[in-house]
């Protein structure tokens, strides 16, 4: 240990010594760290705020409707998506009859760009207002802050109560009570019987500006086939989440008829399924920003073993008069190999930081949570004594095989 500690005191002292050339070595693995560090960073972050976005699921639910999550391929795909059948309320009833092992089936219809009124005050028109039934609540985690949430009795009277997002309650009422105030939605009045807990942003987007009415309530203003609905499905706590997905696959392929071997015309959404999307997406992102860092530590690494070599024939005599003393082959070569991984470490930590640093600013500007990506850090550290060692072996052997009466005479 302690002649580890006296090589690594050397050397530092030799790279202080030439601050300059050291300076112009380690800018290569600075910039190849960056680039993978700086672009991992954004993409975690924005991977975090995605997956606080479609977790809005609960973990053992999954959810069937007429529209994939994330919408990709070409004009031809994107049409025959569009033709599909909307899911209707019925299909929807059909269904559920034969999901009796779900342990909560619900539906949501949704309206967007709505308007809602209490007194002289009123909300932007962008609220999102779903019809749905009391399973849903379970199934998207929707918590009840105040109040309480409408029940089977409120879906089948087609009551006109309406529970409000966090957002939506705090525009209309401030520090009022909301609980029994009576609003104005496209000329219909609904009286309010809960208030939701708070869900926070994603992207900068709020996830509590939006009400939620009882399915019927939904029908009778805007129509049966006003939207597709959607369908979700709770796994139970004691089943099998592949089982009870395959099960639903079956079931809703029968309910809408379609026949053997063709395509479902539905999708399936998953929370897994659309982080699986999405890693698939960013994939491309990391393989370029890896491509850039490659050669970036190739320039690195090459430039750190020229450097290197040099260093080896200033301070031959030097290694002659170490030789001279007592240090045999093994202690020269680990004394090189140091001095290339401490400046390739030195470039990587400086590299990290800045990328760190430039990586967090840009996802903020992307309204993402803030994330760094330790297993990339660890990688750009390993990466860094890879190419220390890689390129530092020849000059340290070089430097372990010099004759020393030989160096001792180099002038």
């Amino acid at each position: 240990m302690f002649k580890f500690i006296e090589m690594l005191k050397v050397a530092f002292n030799s790279l202080s010594a030439n601050k300059l050339r050291s300076s112009l070595t380690i800018l290569g693995i600075v910039v190849g760290i960056f680039s993978i560090i700086a672009i991992s960073t954004v993409i975690a972050m924005l991977q975090t705020s995605i997956e606080e976005g479609v977790s809005a699921l609960n973990q053992n639910t999954f959810q069937i409707q007429k529209w994939p999550a994330i919408r990709t391929g070409g004009a031809e795909e994107r049409a025959k998506i569009r033709n599909r059948k909307d899911i209707t309320v019925d299909e929807y009833y059909a269904f559920k009859d034969k999901m009796n092992g779900g342990s909560a089936v619900g539906a949501e219809q949704w309206n967007f760009g709505k308007r809602l009124k209490f007194g002289s005050t009123e909300t932007n028109p962008n609220v999102s207002v779903s019809g749905c039934t009391p399973e849903a609540f379970i199934n998207n985690e929707w918590i009840i802050g105040q109040g309480r949430d409408f029940n089977q009795n409120d879906v089948s009277s087609a009551s006109r109560v309406i529970v409000l997002g966090s957002d939506v309650s705090e525009r209309l009422f401030d520090f009022l009570d909301p609980i029994g105030q009576e609003i104005w939605m496209d000329g219909k009045k609904l009286r309010v019987i809960g208030v939701l807990e708070e869900r926070g942003d994603v992207f900068g987007q709020s996830q509590d500006n939006f009400a939620l009415i009882p399915l019927n309530t939904f029908q009778s203003f805007y129509g049966k086939r006003s939207r597709s609905v959607n369908i979700t499905v709770r796994v139970p706590e004691n089943g099998s989440y592949d089982d009870m997905l395959e099960r639903a696959v079956g079931h809703m392929r029968t309910v809408r008829k379609v026949p053997a071997g063709e395509e479902n015309d539905f999708d399936i959404r998953t929370n897994q399924a659309m982080l699986d999307r999405i890693n698939e997406m960013t994939a491309n992102v990391r393989i370029g920003a890896l491509v850039i860092a490659a050669i970036a530590l190739l320039a690195a690494g090459i430039g750190i073993m020229n450097i290197m070599l040099v260093s080896v024939t200033e301070r031959t005599k030097e290694i002659g008069i170490r030789k001279a003393i007592g240090a045999n082959k093994s202690n020269i070569m680990v004394q090189f190999l140091s001095e290339a991984v401490v400046l390739c470490l030195v470039g990587g930590a400086i590299g990290i930081v800045m990328g760190v640093a430039v990586g967090i600013a840009a996802g903020s500007m992307l309204n993402a949570i803030a994330t760094i990506p330790m297993d990339w850090v660890g990688i750009g550290v390993g990466l860094c004594v890879m190419i220390g060692i890689t390129f530092g072996t020849y000059p340290a052997l070089k430097a372990a095989n010099l004759d020393p009466i030989e160096a001792l005479r180099y002038e």
